[in-house]
């Protein structure tokens, strides 16, 4: 198991409960002591994770055995059918995209995949997208209006593929080209931000009516790490970066940048992942069920202003 650092004192804790009832197991006499320990561990789990820093925050975001967008897939959706390839140069692993039902919502899915394992990982470009992989999104997007489906999309990338081949490739274009192109389809689309939401790889399959965060999840324009390195030229001041960067879930609902925020376990959603999957597939249906009432005229000049009215200017006067 991967263990956070602000996570030791609490699986030792847990290490030693565990040995007690192997030990001793029938035995009355260690009951009490293994109770009393319990109720320690509960109150240390609650005051640790109720003061846990912006940096604490991304590494839960971060960690091994988070949900990633084929997670969600597996466990919300009925009768997926994963559509591949951009019809221009090849597919891209790192976006999954297809038809799918969740509840009795017929819907498109599209969503950046990371994978679980050093080989998947590899197989996924560990989530960063290509320009193939965001033509792909866009192909699906218009498929999805075609049909009168609405879209579902999952954001969870560190961020586009940096790498030269992409940038011949066109990819800031393709990136360009579908923040346009989705403020258009005339089909209700909802974005959940599930893991990392960096940048525009993010941005580039998150223009949507309405925004939900899982509560640990973050978005920004950039990593910490990033950041820090252009700020301060040094990446290890990456914790004053994620508390600068204003990245939580909390912050973004405040500024107005997301519409809500789906609650986790305590720990994070790899604790407990299937009340994860219940909020979010619950989210999606009653989002729904609220956006396909409105005319699509008005359901896009509502998505255009949504993203036009973020942002806002504090000015100081000089002393």
């Amino acid at each position: 198991m991967d263990i956070l650092p602000h996570e030791k004192q609490i699986h030792e804790y847990m290490n030693t409960i565990e040995h007690l009832k192997k030990q001793n197991q029938n035995n009355s006499l260690f009951n009490t002591e293994i109770q009393r320990l319990e109720q320690k561990l509960e109150v240390l789990k609650k005051q640790v994770y109720s003061e846990l820093s912006p940096w604490e925050r991304v590494m839960i975001c971060r960690h091994p055995s988070r949900p990633h967008t084929i997670d969600y897939i597996s466990n919300i959706c009925t009768n997926f059918q994963e559509l591949c390839g951009d019809r221009l140069f090849r597919d891209d692993h790192s976006l999954i995209g297809g038809l799918a039902t969740i509840g009795e919502m017929k819907c498109m899915i599209i969503g950046q995949e990371k994978g679980n394992n050093t080989e998947s990982r590899v197989h996924r470009n560990f989530g960063m997208v290509s320009p193939e992989g965001f033509r792909k999104a866009l192909r699906l997007m218009r498929m999805a209006e075609k049909f009168n489906l609405p879209i579902v999309s999952f954001l969870d990338t560190t961020g586009a593929y940096p790498c030269l081949e992409a940038e011949e490739r066109g990819q800031g274009w393709a990136i360009a080209q579908n923040l346009r192109d989705m403020m258009r389809i005339q089909v209700p689309i909802i974005v959940l931000v599930i893991g990392e939401g960096c940048s525009g790889g993010a941005l580039g399959i998150g223009i949507g009516d309405v925004i939900a965060m899982l509560q640990h999840a973050y978005y920004s324009v950039i990593s910490p790490e990033g950041c820090a390195s252009i700020l301060w030229k040094d990446a290890s001041k990456k914790v004053d970066a994620a508390a600068t960067l204003k990245l939580n879930a909390e912050n973004l609902l405040e500024l107005e940048i997301i519409d809500q925020i789906i609650p986790e376990p305590l720990g994070g959603a790899h604790h407990e992942p299937e009340q994860v999957y219940a909020g979010v597939k619950q989210y999606v249906i009653d989002q729904y069920q609220m956006l396909k009432n409105i005319p699509i005229p008005v359901l896009l000049e509502q998505r255009y202003l949504k993203f036009r009215k973020m942002g806002k200017l504090i000015t100081k006067e000089a002393s």
